[in-house]
């Protein structure tokens, strides 16, 4: 059972694809559920020593090892951690789709994060006030655009919150490979 971080991110490279939070519809391991940690809460409150674990592995073993990891979300939404080979030569393929073949809101809101990369907050109160919508049409149309690789979160340890940004910005390599292949 995993209990450090650098077993979890062997773990990831291991499994090639490891879900964080695990998912009964999810081919995937997860760390979750290979995690080796107390679920008990702390008597002061918060969060138990297994939910701080997996949290922090998912944001930082992407943060530490940004060459060897990738963090994102596969078809049916389950966020995971990716061996970055298996995502760039399986995953990006399969996974991809043009923003342009999304509904217009997914559409309108990777134009928010083309045009002005920001945090989740942000870009919900501008969604909602400037595209009319509401804020769980606007987190189904954010998880959209995470799925079908048009948008990733950001890697710099120094944004403490999901900061978005266009694959392009942080995976071009990927991209531009990815039409090369594709006449």
């Amino acid at each position: 059972m995993i209990s450090t971080f650098d077993e979890a991110y062997q773990f990831v490279l291991q499994r090639k694809v490891c879900t964080v939070f695990g998912s009964k519809y999810s081919p995937y391991p997860s760390l979750w559920d290979n995690t080796g940690l107390s679920e008990a809460k702390p008597d002061a409150g918060g969060w138990s020593p297994k939910v701080k674990a997996v949290w922090d592995w998912k944001t930082r073993i992407p943060q530490t090892y940004p060459d060897t990891v990738f963090y994102g979300k596969v078809p049916g939404g389950d966020a995971v951690l990716m061996e970055m080979q298996h995502f760039r030569q399986t995953h990006y393929s399969q996974a991809y789709q043009p923003v342009s073949e999304l509904d217009p809101l997914a559409q309108e809101v990777f134009e928010l994060i083309r045009l002005e990369p920001n945090y989740t907050g942000p870009l919900r109160k501008r969604a909602i006030a400037g595209l009319v919508c509401t804020k769980s049409q606007f987190d189904t149309a954010l998880k959209k655009l995470q799925v079908s690789l048009n948008i990733v979160r950001s890697n710099d340890p120094k944004r403490k919150n999901d900061f978005w940004l266009p694959m392009s910005e942080v995976h071009l390599d990927i991209v531009r490979e990815h039409e090369s292949r594709d006449p």
